[in-house]
């Protein structure tokens, strides 16, 4: 007999012990231990607001056959505009063809974006251009592209060059001009020499704007009538430049033109031709630029080589803005709009390609240098595998794939053996995030998920922050029989960390995943307890929830096992069912109809205190 002192004794013995001293019930160490709520982590996962980039700006100043006056160019020098020579057309229909081939470089990340072109323009045509898409874009961002190949460089002043009608001039556009007419949200791409003079004018020009607001509200509070509109916040105005304000763009014969629209638009294609012509070594020196063009697959296939060369770029340079970056600012750049984290992730490219070449793209917001993240090494190693392959498979079929993302879980898993709070975070779990879109590895990597959540609160909204929640939101649609135990835990771990997730689940039907694992008899009681809790936190007020799994029939799945011999089950069952008919009176009459007053009284003599 336990008298909570950790002290045997016999019946006998027990006879001659005073009051105070009769054994006591609840001592089992759940009962005795302090009662501590675990600490609560501010949610700052979700984004406050999703964006989109609806229209795109396509501005071309290349004047084909004639250089601008303030730049001299080497002979030979880089020519390739948009992968296509210039000077191989005649003027009109090599701008023509260039416009075209940019435009469907971009459309291969936002496909659904409005796209305009604007090719060698007026003030005028940039104007109503830029007018018009702000207009139809309403709230959400427009992307201002500009290509000023065939122009002065940008001045001090604070303006970019177009052309006259006749194209005998070439004609100032002020940025402060621009900002008005692009509003914000925005986002703007500068390809051209000295492009960082922009970022600064552009600064300068939103602190003059935002002096001359607080000016006019301070006359209209002395009786002038203010009729001056808020200026865009520069906070609002994402943008990318090739390079800083002193520098030229580099005039290698052997890269394009455009070198930071290639990397932006066409990052694969540039990555591997920058890294063929790199003096390192490599597994296989011989291969060359023709060969590079035969890598079989398409981009979007993540089964063939290119497109599982694209994959694993799309995980590294993830992984290295996630770990050098602030939170903050990854949700920002890296998650709030799909065209805008595209792009980032091609700028980390540019700058570790560019930077060979004396150029340093610069952006706004700044970020801090990431072109030597030892990350980098992992996708050198993927693009020589990659290589070293082209010479001796004969078809797609003999193609060994990448041992990148099973080598990570792996850094992972060891990670897992050590880590804890103090420690800093994995640096791999946004590549579990993309690992989970293979079925090849989905299975381990959720298991390491489940591990890695299973460490704590802290842990859940780390990888909420890294962007986790749709990915597994979606696999609630998997008919996958395995993945349920490991899917169950994981929105367990999920739910008690962030009951706002409740919505998401019912809006995308996520509830009728874990109402199936209940009623599933072969399902583990282990897991059928997990699947009880979460849909008692789907319920927890929340009536939307209540209604949706009423429909679902959980009364009666729930009905039908309180007689399990698993006591957690139990108790989760009915505390299931107590939540779901809190104030909804179709749950509680559903109950009536099905006895469940009756059912739920032989509860009143279980062993389980708690279940009682």
């Amino acid at each position: 007999m336990n008298t909570g002192f950790d002290i045997e004794i016999t019946e006998s013995e027990e006879s001659e012990l005073c009051d105070w001293q009769l054994p006591l019930a609840f001592m089992k160490k759940r009962h005795t231990e302090e009662i501590v709520g675990s600490r609560t982590v501010s949610q700052t996962w979700r984004l406050k607001e999703r964006m989109k980039t609806v229209s795109v700006a396509l501005v071309l100043c290349l004047n084909v056959g004639v250089d601008p006056p303030d730049i001299v160019k080497t002979t030979p020098c880089a020519r390739l505009e948009c992968w296509i020579d210039p000077l191989a057309l005649s003027p009109q229909k090599a701008l023509e063809a260039i416009g075209g081939n940019l435009q469907k470089q971009y459309e291969r990340w936002q496909p659904r974006a409005r796209y305009k072109q604007s090719l060698d323009p007026t003030v005028e045509e940039v104007k109503k251009l830029c007018t018009s898409l702000r207009r139809n874009a309403k709230e959400e961002r427009v992307l201002f592209h500009y290509n000023g190949h065939g122009v002065p460089k940008p001045t001090s002043n604070g303006e970019i060059w177009v052309f006259n009608k006749s194209y005998t001039q070439y004609i100032p556009l002020s940025i402060y001009d621009l900002q008005t007419w692009m509003g914000s949200p925005s986002i703007f791409v500068y390809d051209c020499s000295h492009a960082g003079i922009i970022l600064e004018s552009f600064k300068q020009f939103c602190i003059q704007r935002e002096q001359e607001y607080e000016a006019q509200i301070n006359r209209n509070h002395s009786g002038i009538h203010n009729n001056m509109p808020m200026p865009p916040p520069l906070k609002n105005c994402i943008q990318l430049a090739a390079c800083s304000s002193t520098q030229l763009l580099p005039m290698n014969p052997e890269l394009p033109a455009d070198l930071f629209t290639s990397c932006l638009s066409t990052p694969i294609k540039i990555a591997l031709k920058w890294f063929c012509n790199q003096k390192s070594s490599k597994l296989v020196p011989g291969v060359t630029l023709e060969l590079i063009d035969k890598i079989p697959g398409r981009l979007n296939d993540r089964r063939t080589p290119l497109g599982e060369l694209n994959w694993i770029f799309t995980a590294i340079t993830d992984t290295i803005a996630w770990n050098v970056l602030p939170r903050e600012l990854f949700q920002k750049l890296f998650r709030q709009d799909l065209l805008v984290a595209s792009l980032f992730r091609n700028f980390l490219l540019a700058e570790r390609i560019m930077r060979s070449y004396n150029c340093t793209p610069v952006s706004s917001p700044r970020l801090p240098p990431m072109y030597h993240h030892p990350m980098w090494q992992a996708w050198d190693l993927a693009v020589d595998h990659c290589l070293s392959q082209l010479s001796t498979t004969s078809t797609q079929a003999d193609y060994k794939h990448s041992p990148f993302f099973a080598e990570q879980l792996t850094a992972f898993q060891v990670w897992l053996t050590l880590g804890d709070e103090k420690r800093n975070p994995p640096e791999q779990l946004p590549i579990v995030l993309q690992v989970l879109l293979s079925q090849v590895h989905r299975l381990r990597a959720l298991d390491l998920l489940g591990r890695f959540l299973d460490l704590g609160p802290w842990a859940v909204s780390l990888a909420l922050s890294v962007g986790i929640f749709p990915y597994v939101l979606k696999l609630l649609q998997s008919s996958a029989r395995e993945l349920r135990p490991l899917l169950v835990f994981i929105w367990a771990k999920i739910l008690a960390v962030d009951s706002s997730c409740q919505s998401d689940l019912v809006r995308d039907n996520g509830h009728k995943y874990f109402l199936s694992v209940l009623a599933d008899p072969y399902m583990p009681a282990e897991h059928r307890t997990m699947a009880a809790f979460v849909l008692a936190m789907i319920v927890h007020n929340y009536n939307n929830g209540q209604e949706a799994c009423l429909q679902g029939n959980l009364i009666a799945i729930c009905l039908d096992q309180l007689s399990d011999q698993h006591h957690l089950l139990r108790q989760w069952l009915a505390l299931c069912l107590a939540r779901i008919w809190t104030n909804f009176d179709a749950a509680r009459w559903c109950g009536v109809r099905d006895s469940a007053h009756e059912k739920l009284y032989s509860l009143l003599n279980d062993p389980l205190p708690e279940v009682r």
